[in-house]
């Protein structure tokens, strides 16, 4: 799996969705033949709709290969949810909010 680590980014939702799009978007399209996943840091309540759906979204492009999204700034935590992701294999389009 790879690992994308997004940010720091905006504190604006709308600016943050943004710069993601232009900035990050374009470093994992095209959609490889791997899964990815991308860690954000943590954010105010208003980013989740975002990056959920940018998530959802480019897991439905990158098809069969699987696009998860984790936030959070806990390594711990993080190390423990992509193990559990890379168990997963029916798991896509996720945002894990830790």
């Amino acid at each position: 799996m790879r690992l994308v680590r997004v940010g720091p980014l905006p504190e604006g939702a709308l600016e943050a969705a943004a710069e993601f799009h232009a900035k990050v978007v374009p470093l994992i399209a095209p959609y490889p033949w791997e899964d990815i996943a991308l860690i954000f840091l943590p954010a105010p309540y208003d980013h989740r709709s975002w990056r959920l759906a940018a998530v959802q979204d480019l897991a439905r492009a990158a098809a069969p290969a699987r696009v998860n999204a984790i936030a959070g700034d806990d390594e711990a935590a993080i190390a423990a949810a992509l193990a559990y992701l890379e168990g997963a294999l029916g798991v896509t389009g996720q945002l894990l909010a830790l």
